[in-house]
């Protein structure tokens, strides 16, 4: 394929998955549709499916997206070492610029998998993968004396714990107002309140 060719494909899937995050923001999941994410693009909607076949293959090249941007940042991370004390937060601050994707994962990574084609889950899956070996890599450099059975420990701790992380972090008008019915206390906390003292207790039991 031509240079020119390829990068006018990479920005037009590009716009088609900043059109669907920027419509995810406000709209649920379901509400949205390819003519939806269609429109807000600059060309027409059928052009969409030249590169997407549905909208769950646009949703999950956002989910990939967001996983690459998390890697960039680990690595930068693990190029910049922090004394221990000061991992935990650091480390946890890293997903507040991750919203997207921890919502995707918690409310609708099976529906975007279930309707992918098999090239977009492995490209997807990949780019998983880059983040699970980016993660131990930033361990490794800032607790050089872990073993590899804490690595994975934390590794199959930490990651699980990913999908459950958004509810506890938004919460609809609705669902405050059921919680204030069954007199639920409620107070929003951020990403980084939340997983810091998971990564905390998980870097606790590391070989030093």
């Amino acid at each position: 394929m031509p240079r020119g060719s390829q990068e006018r494909t990479n920005a037009r899937m590009e716009e088609i998955v900043d059109a669907c995050a920027q419509l995810y923001e406000k709209i649920p999941f379901k509400e949205i549709t390819l003519g939806a994410i269609g429109a807000k693009t600059s060309f027409t909607r059928t052009s969409i499916y030249n590169y997407f076949h549905t909208k769950e293959e646009i949703f999950l090249a956002l989910l990939e997206r967001e996983y690459a941007a998390w890697t960039v940042d680990l690595n930068q991370l693990t190029e910049s070492p922090l004394p221990p004390e000061a991992f935990p937060v650091r480390f946890a601050a890293l997903l507040e610029r991750r919203q997207p994707m921890l919502k995707l994962m918690s409310m609708n990574l099976y529906d975007m998998e279930a309707g992918s084609r098999l090239e977009n889950l492995i490209a997807f899956k990949r780019v998983f993968y880059a983040s699970m070996q980016a993660v131990e890599r930033c361990l490794r450099r800032h607790f050089p004396h872990c073993t590899e059975k804490e690595i994975q420990e934390f590794l199959y701790t930490f990651f699980p714990f990913l999908f459950g992380v958004y509810p506890y972090t938004e919460a609809t008008p609705k669902q405050i107002e059921a919680m204030a019915a069954v007199e639920m206390p409620y107070r929003r906390y951020s990403v980084t309140e939340i997983a810091r003292p998971l990564v905390e207790k998980l870097i606790r039991g590391f070989t030093m």
